[in-house]
């Protein structure tokens, strides 16, 4: 299973890198978590949007879906007669709390939107995926895939206040990427955790490693990471996300 950032920032892109977004692989799959800006044009450096599989989104807000409609666009203006493009409808996984939302999904011709609620476990590609509502001031989730084939988990908080349920949720994580807005001394915001909480409920639900992403754009990162490696204990591994970071978890 591989994992590779294309956007890192919290709320808005900063100095030509993008928001959320992540491409998750394995077994010859490819799925896009969430989709901020810059995401089209950032993964090209690595697959072509026209070979993603599917694409699951944590909320609607505009820095985990401003490229969405951009992918959409892509795909359904390609040329039809290009021999390497399938013209296969893109699956798109949402929640159906905003119906505004959620009806944008589907694009004719292009892509079908998929529901899911927090109770669900679905399978998509080589993941059985579970979700986890969180704090924020919109309907958002988490999201817990795990591998079929290997056991391996990987846990992304969307965006999310404290909650001691990411606690049992991330149990185990093998890679627990954790929205990472602020730093220590603004705990219990009703939106974003900050670095001295991603390292605590990494440090409660043992995880193994700790990617720190919808970062701040101002303050000293490293000072972000060091909070966290503390709080973590130095129990694993504290990494900052970067854009066209590789991290693999292997079997």
């Amino acid at each position: 299973m591989k994992l590779t950032v294309l956007g890192c920032w919290g709320g808005y892109p900063y100095k030509d890198q993008g928001t959320t977004a992540f491409l998750l692989q394995a077994n010859g799959y490819n799925l896009l978590i969430d989709c901020g800006s810059r995401a089209v044009t950032e993964l090209e450096h690595h697959i072509s949007p026209l070979c993603v599989d599917s694409v699951i989104l944590s909320h609607y807000h505009n820095d985990h879906i401003a490229d969405l409609g951009v992918l959409q666009q892509y795909r359904g203006l390609w040329p039809k007669e290009d021999s390497n493009w399938d013209g296969q409808i893109l699956k798109i996984w949402g929640h159906t709390e905003d119906k505004f939302y959620f009806d944008h999904l589907t694009f004719a011709d292009v892509s079908v939107g998929k529901s899911y609620e927090e109770s669900d476990l679905k399978r998509i590609g080589p993941w059985d995926v579970t979700f986890l509502r969180t704090i924020h001031p919109v309907p958002a989730f988490a999201l817990r895939f795990l591998e079929r084939d290997t056991g391996k988990i990987l846990v992304f908080t969307g965006d999310s206040g404290y909650l001691d349920k990411l606690c049992t949720f991330a149990k185990d994580a093998d890679m627990f990427l954790t929205d990472t807005y602020f730093f220590a001394g603004n705990e219990r915001h009703f939106a974003h955790l900050t670095s001295k909480e991603a390292g605590e409920i990494a440090l409660q639900a043992n995880v193994k490693k700790l990617i720190l992403t919808h970062l701040p754009q101002h303050g000293d990162l490293e000072q972000l990471k060091k909070e966290a490696e503390e709080a973590f204990q130095y129990k694993g591994e504290v990494v900052l996300a970067k854009p066209h970071m590789v991290l693999k978890i292997y079997s």
